[in-house]
């Protein structure tokens, strides 16, 4: 049982990583990460920007920290936020050759993340009943 935990904790992180990174670098470079939501056209840029840094970091530190019902809140909160960014960023459908190659695997990858994040979710709560 201990080999499992620290899998499902390694996993987790692997699920976690790019958020905690994306996360730390907009509070670090909050002008940059205003930018960022202008760019893809959310206003007001600075609140949108609040926002995600605090999703990825709190969902991340919930999914890593956290147990049972808090573990699926954050999991939850990753995926909402991953399957309303995913179309934001990774518009595949405007775009055409190579772009469009690049930005439809993104596409796909992010769903990948939201099925993670949603079994992860599954996993806490199971957890909690047992």
């Amino acid at each position: 049982m201990k080999v499992e935990r620290h899998v499902l904790l390694a996993a987790r992180l692997g699920l976690c990583v790019a958020f905690v990174y994306s996360g730390l670098s907009k509070l670090v470079d909050f002008p940059a990460a205003i930018a960022e939501q202008v760019h893809f056209g959310l206003r007001p840029p600075a609140l949108f920007a609040a926002l995600t840094i605090g999703v990825q970091l709190g969902g991340s530190a919930l999914v890593l920290f956290a147990s049972g019902l808090w573990r699926a809140v954050g999991a939850c909160a990753l995926a909402a936020f991953t399957a309303l960014a995913t179309p934001v960023g990774h518009a595949f459908w405007t775009m055409q050759g190579m772009d469009r190659f690049h930005h439809l695997n993104s596409f796909l990858e992010h769903l990948g993340l939201i099925g993670g994040f949603v079994t992860i979710a599954v996993l806490a709560l199971r957890e909690r009943r047992e």
